[in-house]
Order: structure tokens, then sequence, then C-alpha cells
């Protein structure tokens, strides 16, 4: 248990870790309360947000909270949630647009049914809907509202101070402040009179978490924000919180990370909907295929067996291009439609490529064996898999994996081969919250003065249905902001 600290350097009634959707919500609500609010965030100004701000920016509401709640349910399947958490969810995930409005937004549905609906399958899809800010819809708009609209507030946010430490009462195991950080290492003890509210994101920038946590993948990069690198999960377990879904992810997909760029970036040759000439695959580390390269996911969960599971990707995983695809224009996806590398970081690329390949991004051979002697796989089993391939497209037909776009055989080399790595956008684990927004030990209680909303501790379990996370930063941010507001100044 941590001791109080001798001074207070800051103080707020409420004290919200993160600027992001879910710190937007919860902030907005403490102050409309009459509270005196603060916000801590990571990143410097200009690249706060989270991945709110890098998202399709569109949030979820729904429209009947009996439908809902059965959709919820079957998203979660066998890894279910209390069912207080799924009627809270349920009931105040209808109410986003009406507060939306109240404050000052135009809320305009930008995906109407059945487009947009993840899975049509499932009882209760049909309540959901897909809504951004005004009639105009394009990347990081909706964020830019959240953000004026909380701006036009006195709020208080301090850029580049992190939470650190949750400063915890011996006695009573309330949480009566946090530690934070500043950039030239000066450490402030910062007091919240009535409660501190996580909305510092998942540990999608952690890899040593990533390995602990994530099934199936050694590695992973987030195409989402680089600054969540799980803060809020090691705060949470230092005073006692239970921890969930932590094994769930929006992902995996498969893109490039190179050391220049914080974040994971996309590939045209994979986009599911882009056709590009000439031969591509994806190989694993045997040299062989292992599924549809241009499969649509539904965020990274493909369904096998009867069951739905995250897409395979044996690592290292590299995909291969004959020299009539590596010459169709760059390879890298630059459209800034989402993503944090697209949108924030906006990297140069060469339009025919030569850049990436003098940088040692791309590879190159003279011949398919000379080409896997460069990135180490078996020279016949990629020959072999070419081979096959090229065999299945000239009789239109996939074979292995039933694709349907960009069946063209490998022509003449050169060949090239760019190592994919798994990618997602965020994690969905985090400290177990309640349906109060308190995020709770392991035996339910709940840690006083604590709570938490959006990605940190989110409550899908299993799939996931896009603008899903929006919607619930928005959703657990107004309950949190709500009942932190609630509580008796502790001093």
């Amino acid at each position: 248990m941590s001791t109080l600290p001798d001074h207070w350097d800051m103080e707020a009634d409420v004290v919200v870790v993160g600027f992001g959707g879910a710190g937007f919500a919860a902030a907005v609500t403490a102050h409309d309360l009459g509270q005196n609010v603060l916000i801590l965030e990571k990143a410097p100004d200009g690249q706060h947000g989270g991945n709110t701000k890098v998202a399709g920016q569109g949030y979820l509401n729904t429209s009947d909270p009996i439908e809902a709640a059965k959709y919820l349910r079957a998203l979660c399947g066998p890894f279910a949630v209390p069912e207080e958490m799924v009627l809270t969810w349920a009931d105040e995930m209808c109410r986003n647009n009406d507060w939306l409005s109240s404050i000052g937004a135009d809320p305009q549905e930008h995906q109407h049914q059945p487009v947009g609906i993840e899975f049509p399958e499932l009882p209760g899809a049909f309540s959901t809907h897909k809504f951004h800010d005004g009639p105009k819809y394009g990347y990081s708009l909706t964020w830019k509202k959240f953000e004026s609209l909380l701006r036009e507030r006195p709020i208080r946010i301090e850029f580049e101070t992190p939470g650190q430490e949750l400063i915890q009462d011996g006695a009573t195991g309330e949480i009566r402040g946090i530690w934070a950080a500043r950039k030239d290492g000066e450490r402030l003890a910062i007091k919240a009179r009535k409660g501190v509210i996580l909305t510092c994101g998942g540990f999608e920038n952690n890899q040593e978490m990533i390995r602990s946590y994530l099934p199936g993948v050694p590695y992973c990069y987030t195409s989402g924000s680089p600054y969540n690198e799980g803060d809020g999960v090691t705060m949470g377990l230092s005073v006692g919180a239970d921890l969930w879904h932590m094994n769930n992810y929006a992902g995996p997909s498969m893109a490039l990370k190179v050391p220049d760029v914080p974040t994971s970036l996309s590939m045209q040759n994979l986009h599911y909907s882009k056709v590009i000439p000439g031969g591509m695959i994806v190989v694993g580390p045997d040299g062989t295929r292992f599924c549809d390269e241009k499969y649509k996911t539904r965020h990274g969960k493909v369904q096998k067996n009867g069951s739905w599971m995250p897409l395979s990707t044996p690592c290292p995983m590299h995909m291969i291009v004959d020299h009539q695809n590596f010459s169709a224009g760059p390879l890298y996806d630059g459209n800034p439609s989402h993503g944090w590398t697209q949108i924030v970081e906006q990297p140069e690329w060469s339009d025919d490529n030569s850049t990436e390949v003098a940088k040692g991004w791309v590879k190159q051979g003279k011949t398919l064996a000379d080409l896997a002697a460069v990135i180490d796989v078996d020279p016949d089993a990629l020959t072999a898999s070419v081979h096959r391939w090229n065999q299945d497209a000239q009789s239109g037909e996939d074979q292995e994996f039933g694709r349907t776009l960009m069946l063209e055989p490998f022509g003449d080399g050169p060949y090239y081969a760019v190592e994919m790595s798994p990618s997602m956008l965020n994690t969905q684990g985090g400290p177990r919250r309640n349906e109060h927004a308190e995020i709770v030990r392991p035996n339910g209680q709940p840690i006083g003065r604590l709570y938490s909303a959006g990605e940190l501790g989110s409550i899908y379990s299993y799939l996931y249905q896009g603008t899903g996370n929006i919607g619930e930063c928005l959703v657990f941010g107004r309950i949190a902001g709500r009942n932190a507001a609630r509580q008796q100044a502790w001093g």
C-alpha cells in the first residue's frame, strides 16, 4: 500500500488519465456536473487522441436495448460477461447520440444497414448503427469534434505527463491520487479529491505483455497509437485489480514494421478489395502459404471448424511478389483512411519502391532460389509454393485457400519479398470493471475511487463489432464521470 505524499504538486476533483475518446467522455461528463477536472496525457500536444484519433471515425449507437443485449451476449459467446454489465452497456449505448447532441455534436448515420454489421448472422445484430459527427465523413473528423467540445470547457490538460503509479490509502485501500512524470523526469504527486479515471488505452505497443497475454503471436505491432503501452494494466495490478479479456484483440492482420516508424505499415497487396497486376502470395517460415491473403477478416477473426479464432500468422511471414507486381506502384498503402502511420506519421514511400529496396525493407533476388536464400526459407519449398500457385491461378481456382482476388500467376524475375508481421489496432483487456465503471479486485469488490473506460478493460471478450470501442468509450466514460463526480471529496 502507498503512503500519501507530504506535498501535492497538483490537485483536482477528478483526474482523468488519457486524452482519447474515453477521456473526452469522462472529463466532459464530470466537468458538466460541476467538477474540477484534470487530464494527464502521455503524448505531446498534437499526437494525443489515442486510437480514437486514428480509427474509422464511427461510433456505435444502438436502437433497442433488448436487441442490443442479445447482440453483445452473442459477440461474447463462450467468454460471457456478467449480465449486469451486458444490460448496462445495452441501455447506455442507446444514449450515445442523445448525449452527443446535448453537448453540441451532430450525429449522422454513416453506414446504413446492413452495411457495417460485422456479424449479421447473430441475434440482435440489426440493433447496431454506425454514426459519426456531421454530414461529412473523413479521417479524424469525429475525434476533432470530440476534442473541440472538450477544449471549449475549462478542463486542464497536462501533455507529456503520463500517469505512472496510483496513490492508495494504506488503511482503506482507496485511491487518493496518482504519481505522474514530466518529460524532464520531474515526478509529480497529483491529488484526486473524488476519483481517478483510467482511460489510457491498452497494451498494443508493449511486446512483453503481448507475448504474455495474446494467443499465438510472439510479437505484434500496432496500427494505432504508439503511446498505448499498458500503463493502465500496470497501475491496476499494483493496487490489487483483477484483469479480464487479456487474450482478446482487434487483430491480427499482416503488415510491415520497420525501425524508422513506430507503428505498422499496411500493404496495398493485402487490402481485401484492391486488385494489383502480377503474382503475389504470402508464405510462412517453411516457405508455404497458410491463408487466403486477400480475405476480409472480421477485425482479425476468421471462422475455422465452426469457431471464430484469430487469423493464423506463422512468424516470420513474407509477402512474395513478381516484377510486374513490384513495378505496378508503391507497395505501401498510404491512403489516410485510418491508422496512426497514415494519419500521423505519414512516412514517405517511393513511387517505384526503389528507396525501400535500398533500405532493406524490400528484399530481392534474381530467381526464387536467390530470394529464398536472402529471406532464409527453403528454396525448394518456396519454388514449389509459387509453382502450385501458378497452376491454380492458370486454372482460375485457388484450391488451397479459395482466394478469389488477384488470381494471376507469377511472371519472370527478379522477385521481391517484404517481411510481414502480425498487426492490430488495439487490445481489449485490462483491469476488470463493473457496471459502475469501477475497477474491481479479484473478489469483485471495487477499489475505492478508481474507475476506467475505453479499451482498457473493455467489455468485448471475444468477437468485436466495428465502431464498438468508440461507442464503449462514450458509454463507460460517461458512467465513470458521473460516479466519480458523485463521490464526497476526501480532503
